[in-house]
């Protein structure tokens, strides 16, 4: 049976990247001829809008429209917080401060298929269609005010874990979505701005993810000798932003292996606290129970040690769990370069690399282009 944590979130990142093609205004001395040959050459496809004319200006073209199949890999770190945990439809419990996240990473095998053309010289317009294959690892703990220490009458505590857990969730996405790519060369450097926003449907969850990612490059393209046969190298940035909310609800038999035993080692643990407390509190004096500080002692750690207390009772009776979590990449940004071979103006086969900072991805693409 699939196991799949209450926590479980997606980070499905079907990255929009296509070949990197982009209008060049022509310079140079060695250039003449073909700025000749622009300037008077009919433009033969409807799009892009003023294809023609900026044709005559100087500018080498594109094909207007294409195709293109790209493998995603990624990995990525992931920060989760504001969790609220409820048990068979009942009251959900605020444990941001109790259950603790310490290492959440998601991992995507997709295949995308991105059909795109040139609305305007300077514009192009895409949609995007993915399937993937997602792994999502998670450890966590649950926590409660423990190692109690008594000094001068007062009570000293830290919060310690009472359970550890982790667990790993696969699942199928799909991804739907369309982006936009304003571009512009001159000379063979190239500035591109690329941006497109995705909804993932996962099964498990309540509503599909939504995904904004943005990635400026910087580059420039080397010419063969052979006509239209260059390779293009480039540098950038990638940025992803996504909804921060998650809410789904599962199976306790879909939880941890486990489940029910490291529960009740919890609520052994939760209830020794207690007594702690109690018996400290007991100990005092009524001069002592007056001061501030052990009154915001003794109902500080009896509040959390209730919340503990009661989340893990409910657990205990729970056939299902219902939960509300915040997610964020633990980084937007990473660095990317990049490369693509081009055999001809149909033809282009490219590679992208992303690393630093908390994300690595992989991308590996192939497209076809044509005039329309």
């Amino acid at each position: 049976m699939k196991r799949i944590v209450f926590l479980l979130l997606s980070f499905i990142l079907f990255i929009g990247a296509d070949a990197q093609i982009y209008s060049d205004k022509v310079v140079g001395k060695n250039s003449a001829q073909e700025l000749d040959s622009l300037s008077v050459a009919e433009y033969p496809y409807l799009l892009p809008i003023w294809g023609e004319k900026v044709t005559q200006l100087g500018f080498d073209l594109p094909y207007s429209a294409g195709v293109s199949v790209q493998y995603v890999w990624q990995e990525s770190d992931l920060l989760i917080d504001n969790l609220q945990v409820g048990f068979n439809n009942g009251n959900l419990f605020a444990l941001d401060e109790i259950v603790r996240f310490k290492n959440a990473t998601a991992i995507t095998n997709g295949v995308n298929v991105r059909p795109d053309f040139w609305l305007f010289p300077f514009l192009n317009i895409y949609g995007i269609f993915a399937k993937s294959e997602n792994q999502t690892a998670v450890d966590f703990g649950v926590y409660a005010p423990g190692s109690f220490e008594v000094v001068d009458g007062t009570l000293n505590w830290e919060w310690e874990s009472v359970m550890e857990a982790g667990t790993t969730a696969r699942f199928d996405a799909t991804s739907i979505g369309f982006g936009v790519t304003p571009t512009i060369g001159v000379g063979g450097g190239f500035m591109a701005f690329d941006m497109n926003f995705t909804w993932t449907d996962i099964p498990e969850l309540d509503k599909p993810a939504k995904i904004f990612i943005f990635g400026p490059r910087l580059g420039k393209t080397f010419q063969f000798k052979r006509p239209q046969q260059n390779i293009a190298l480039w540098v950038g940035g990638f940025r992803v932003k996504m909804n921060s909310g998650t809410s789904g609800s599962l199976l306790v038999n879909d939880l941890i292996p486990g489940f029910d035993e490291l529960v009740t080692s919890g609520l052994e643990k939760v209830d020794q606290r207690q007594q702690e407390v109690d018996e400290w509190w007991d100990s005092l004096s009524d001069i002592q129970k007056k001061r501030p500080e052990n009154i915001r002692n003794y109902t500080t750690s009896k509040a959390k040690l209730g919340v503990a207390g009661a989340a893990l009772d409910a657990a205990s009776r729970a056939e299902s769990v219902e939960y509300n979590l915040d997610k964020r990449p633990e980084n937007m940004w990473n660095f990317i370069v990049g490369s693509q071979f081009q055999y001809n103006k149909n033809m282009m086969v490219r590679a992208e690399m992303g690393f630093l900072g908390a994300r690595t991805q992989l991308i590996v693409g192939l497209q076809y282009r044509f005039g329309l």
